[in-house]
């Protein structure tokens, strides 16, 4: 009997399907180690001892801990249902806040203190108050799911695909073609083509050593597509070394110093992270695996807890892109080795010597095809009269984005859109304080937009008016079209959200509204789906 096979009721372990999934989302959480351990010595200039020593081994165990826990909550359902192609959810590192922290929270401190041991407790301080965010709310979220549209929830989650998810890896394909748009290739064929490479072998390590193989070649002609250097190669080795996690109850507690600034931030993406996990769960809900969104949430927080309390800074969540790896033939055995294989490169210091072996844009790919396949799903998996609330759920992530190409652009030319003037920079089309207010809390703006939308097109306009009356609530306290929470945000965008609610209200009671429109049968339409690999 194969891996793939199993008696009905024994969950399959591990299926050839993992192998892709494993390749895939295991080279997904090593770019975004990269990138953390980037951050952590290049931007807030950390010590050594502090990045390999604290920090990386506490975060190895905070991830091993979720996918783990993901793992087990897969072969539970498994087992329930009798099904053997439960997929686990994927989870690790929050990347949004990532940044979040270390620019918002850590680098202030850090530039006014002159101390990054004073900069990490700031930012462990942060996460312990974002868990017990994630732990409280995980008992409201699935009211929340119950009364959203599913257009709603997979559009705003399509927008953070589209925005965040598929942009930057498209940018770094076509700035390195000879490697990444042949990776590229190497995926879509396999995933959305079906082609089987020799004795399986996995369609993301195929592309992952393709990269390589480029690479390396261009290096040894001189042209250098992948920047990868054998002095690179030597210089990383000398990061090995082993750590494990210590306990930093102590500099947690010490970071409450700095509570006035953290509760600004940790309040607004808390709820932001409780709405973008409901979002995941609603998307595996809809791939085919129902997992109860309280104990996700929950388990969000407790493992995140246990991170910062052994000196992790950054906050646990479930990803986005569950179908992508079901589609791939995932199950559960990708989401434990992912976990296992997080442990080795953080307690050994392997991640530098990864870096210079594999080019980043190998696995830019992977990411891309992940972001296409959430976006592609709000689509198919919701009513075709849908489509136009799921188009304007993604409008304030596309804002969010451009504001974010702008700040970060003027920032490295050492100035601000404050500084330019937002009339200059209006007067040449950008409309900056525009993409500020719409922009502001995309995740939770998308979502009340769209089921605005999606109640008005059922012709239910007092659940319209519900949304609406929400959203002028959020707003006045700066949860959505703002950067940050308080008292009387954008008052007068407020005020408008309460006349929509009204109007909506008065139209549903008093006006007679015309019959909503049959919903078009497309059943008979070749699906464009990828198929699941073997």
């Amino acid at each position: 009997m194969t891996t793939a096979q199993s008696r009905r009721g024994t969950p399959v372990l591990w299926a050839p399907g993992d192998w892709n999934a494993f390749f895939g989302f295991g080279t997904n959480i090593l770019t975004n180690m990269l990138v953390l351990t980037g951050l952590l010595r290049f931007v807030l200039q950390m010590p050594d001892d502090l990045v390999f020593g604290r920090i990386l081994p506490a975060a190895g165990l905070m991830m091993a801990l979720s996918t783990g826990y993901y793992a087990w909550l897969a072969y539970r359902l498994a087992r329930q249902t009798g099904r053997t192609d439960v997929c686990a959810l994927p989870s690790g590192i929050s990347v949004p806040h990532m940044f979040i922290v270390v620019f918002v929270i850590m680098l202030p401190i850090l530039n006014t203190t002159k101390d990054p041991v004073m900069a990490w407790e700031a930012g462990l301080t942060w996460v312990f108050v974002q868990s017990f965010i994630l732990m409280i709310g995980g008992f409201i979220a699935p009211v929340i799911r119950r009364i959203t549209p599913r257009a709603a929830l997979l559009g705003t989650l399509a927008g953070v695909s589209i925005a965040f998810i598929s942009m930057r890896p498209a940018l770094e394909m076509f700035m390195t073609p000879v490697i990444g748009v042949i990776c590229f290739g190497v995926i879509l064929a396999a995933w959305f083509g079906g082609l089987r490479y020799p004795r399986g072998v996995p369609a993301g390590l195929v592309a992952i050593v393709v990269g390589m193989a480029i690479a390396w070649a261009s290096t040894l002609l001189g042209f250098n597509f992948g920047g990868l250097t054998v002095e690179g190669v030597g210089a990383s080795v000398a990061s090995f070394g082993f750590a494990l996690p210590i306990p930093a109850v102590d500099h947690v507690f010490h970071g409450f110093q700095f509570i006035g600034v953290i509760l600004v931030t940790a309040i607004p993406f808390g709820i932001y992270d409780l709405v973008e996990a409901m979002d995941n769960v609603e998307s595996a809900a809809v791939a085919g695996d129902s997992f109860p969104t309280t104990q996700v949430l929950t388990a969000d927080g407790a493992i995140s807890l246990v991170g910062c309390l052994m000196g992790n800074p950054f906050i646990n969540a479930v990803y986005i892109g569950h179908p992508g790896w079901k589609s791939m033939g995932g199950r559960i055995g990708y989401s434990a080795a992912t976990g296992v294989m997080v442990l080795v490169l953080a307690w050994f210091g392997i991640l530098p010597l990864l870096l210079a072996l594999v080019p980043v844009v190998a696995i830019s790919p992977i990411l891309l095809y992940i972001g296409m396949l959430i976006g592609a799903q709000a689509f198919q998996e919701t009513p075709r009269s849908h489509a136009p609330a799921i188009v304007l759920a993604l409008v304030p992530h596309l804002a969010a984005w451009g504001k974010l190409q702008i700040d970060n652009a003027l920032g490295a030319a050492g100035t601000s859109a404050a500084q330019v003037g937002l009339d200059k920079l209006a007067a040449t089309g950008v409309l900056y304080h525009g993409l500020e207010v719409l922009g502001g809390g995309s995740i939770l703006g998308g979502l009340i937009l769209g089921a605005i939308a999606v109640f008005i097109i059922e012709r239910d306009m007092t659940r319209a008016a519900a949304f609406a009356l929400a959203g002028a609530v959020l707003t006045f306290f700066g949860f959505m079209h703002g950067e940050s929470i308080g008292f009387g945000h954008s008052p007068v965008l407020a005020l408008a959200y309460v006349m929509v609610a009204g109007f909506l209200f008065a139209s549903g009671r008093l006006a007679t509204l015309s019959p909503r429109p049959p919903e078009v049968d497309h059943h008979h339409e070749p699906s464009m789906k990828p198929q699941p690999a073997e």
